[in-house]
């Protein structure tokens, strides 16, 4: 069994950026990425700051916008598209969660699609799901793990892969990446009878439901590569949707929780960024 250290990898494919960063302050870019930060979220807080460091250690100028919870959507957005047309902006991510009175559908919309640090706005997750070729500011999570496969020569064409959750910001994007990438992808979902029946027969897993300890070891077959995008809390131990010690020694690559997928997500989010200032500087619109 092998690790997927996403740890080791992002730290590696950061060091790539810094040289595409220097090369737009040459042009007098100077790469920025603005949070919105709604609320007193302390697990938000703390992805904010990973965010910022990420963005101090790659060059990149990065700026936290704080909102009470009261926010109203009139005042959010009229601040966002202060930025949306501020072009010493390249890339905006608010975020999740939010307050119920701000669907994250809304204001997703009110993004500029060529700011979109998260990847999440229709423009983007539309042109992705078209082809391999568009993939240009993806969903960070899904890029992250596409990325995360890629640094150990995963190659899925013609794998069976189940993606276990179809949420707009894993499941979905990662789904369609991988189906751009030649593999036969199955989404198994809430309502889905028996999702460990199509388990039992995949080459890769990707989880991403939310559900800690979801994925037994009955659930996969020998070889298998699994990859947890979940994250919680269960007893004080930090778990994501698979049930890492009963999995393990029946697969030949899984991500680790936390060390694995989260490390990416960071990472994705900075590569969109000056994938976005590149993007902007050449005045590319397709």
């Amino acid at each position: 069994m092998q690790l997927l250290d996403g740890s080791r990898v992002s730290a590696e494919l950061f060091s790539t950026l810094y040289p595409r960063v220097e090369a737009l302050k040459q042009k007098g870019i100077h790469t920025k990425l603005v949070f919105f930060l709604i609320g007193n979220n302390p697990a938000s807080v703390a992805y904010v700051g990973m965010k910022q460091k990420a963005c101090e250690q790659t060059g990149i100028i990065s700026e936290v916008i704080r909102y009470d919870e009261s926010v109203t959507q009139k005042e959010l957005f009229h601040r966002i598209e202060e930025l949306n047309h501020d072009d010493s902006v390249h890339g905006i991510m608010v975020q999740l969660p939010l307050p119920k009175h701000l669907p994250v559908s809304e204001v997703t919309k009110t993004l500029n699609p060529y700011k979109d640090a998260d990847g999440f706005h229709a423009y983007n997750f539309g042109k992705m799901a078209i082809s391999r070729n568009f993939e240009h500011l993806p969903p960070a999570t899904a890029l992250g793990i596409i990325r995360l496969l890629d640094a150990y020569q995963i190659d899925v064409s013609g794998m069976n892969v189940v993606v276990l959750g179809r949420s707009n910001l894993v499941g979905k994007p990662i789904g369609l990446m991988l189906l751009n990438r030649g593999a036969t992808v199955t989404i198994c979902h809430s309502k889905t009878k028996n999702p460990a029946s199509f388990c039992q027969n995949a080459d890769l897993i990707v989880a991403a439901t939310g559900v800690p300890l979801l994925v037994k070891g009955d659930w996969v077959k020998e070889g298998v590569i699994v990859v947890d995008a979940g994250y919680a809390k269960v007893d004080g131990k930090t778990v994501g949707d698979v049930d890492f010690d009963a999995v393990k020694n029946k697969c030949s690559m899984i991500t680790p929780v936390p060390g694995g997928v989260g490390p990416m997500t960071i990472y994705s989010i900075v590569e969109n960024t000056v994938s976005a200032a590149e993007r902007q500087v050449e005045k590319m619109e397709i």
